[in-house]
């Protein structure tokens, strides 16, 4: 019989575990499953994440990453299972929450400017259909002075390079001062001093207890970048204290065993629709 406390015990065991989040936990999710067209693409996940951390998701590419941050904003639709943002369902607590999506996700032909894409972010506090006020302008500059591209203000989005629309995508969630942030994959395709100031300001963000929940792609970066990490590979592996959970057991199996976990869970959901 295991003499761990319980809390290790959940961080390594990871798959079904969490949900126990109260009002103060950042992010709760329990027994989330989500599949499309019948084939699972996140099974069984469960943690918590603790507040003031900065938080990793790594796992291989098809994992369910950027899946589980839709799911978190009620994006796509779940199976099974339940998430909550500071203790309520999302869309009671979105205003808590900034997001940054992948950079390959945006039109970046749209016809913009860098101030215009993160006053976007303000739609809350401006409200739909309403003119944008000079605080708000003035709140989209200082959000870009902060990432440092203040100059590149009314540049077309389409002419900046990969590092400055990351920077500018950035800006946009912090703009919105939000206590919990969800980041996919903002340190792709960048240059080192992007890199370098993304992360001085995810720690900053740290510093005055707002969280960050980033899917992030270099394993050798993570111990460096991050204090807590989310193992997923359609199920959760292993989650907790990075020096606890970033082993290279765990490792091995989030990277080494796709095809096993996608052949147990499809045989799986088999036996549960056949007992219903």
């Amino acid at each position: 019989m295991s003499t761990l406390p319980d809390a290790r015990q959940d961080r390594l065991r990871g798959s079904g575990t969490g949900g126990r989040g109260s009002s103060e936990t950042p992010l709760s999710v329990y027994d989330l499953t989500v599949a499309y067209h019948r084939k699972p693409v996140l099974w069984d996940v469960g943690f918590d994440i603790p507040s003031g951390a900065l938080v990793g998701i790594v796992g291989p590419n098809g994992s369910g990453k950027t899946t589980l941050l839709k799911a978190v904003m009620e994006l796509i639709p779940k199976a099974s299972g339940r998430i909550s943002v500071f203790g309520k369902p999302y869309r009671e607590n979105r205003r808590r929450v900034g997001y940054m999506p992948q950079r390959e996700s945006v039109d970046w032909d749209f016809p913009v400017d860098a101030r215009d894409v993160v006053t976007m972010g303000l739609y809350n506090q401006v409200g739909w259909c309403l003119p944008v006020r000079k605080k708000h302008r003035r709140a989209a500059l200082d959000a870009l002075s902060r990432v440092g591209i203040e100059e590149l203000a009314h540049r077309q989005i389409s002419q900046l390079s990969g590092g400055q629309q990351q920077r500018t995508f950035l800006a946009r969630a912090l703009v919105q001062n939000a206590d919990l942030y969800l980041m996919d994959e903002p340190f792709a395709a960048v240059d080192a001093a992007t890199e370098r100031a993304i992360i001085e300001i995810l720690r900053d963000m740290k510093r005055n207890g707002k969280t960050a929940v980033v899917i992030h792609h270099d394993l050798q970066t993570v111990p460096e970048y991050f204090d807590y990490v989310v193992l997923l590979n359609m199920r959760v592996v292993a989650h907790g204290a990075v020096d606890e959970v970033f082993t290279r057991e765990n490792l091995q199996k989030t990277y080494g065993g796709r095809l096993t976990l996608l052949d147990e869970v499809t045989e799986e959901m088999r036996r549960r629709e056949r007992s219903l």
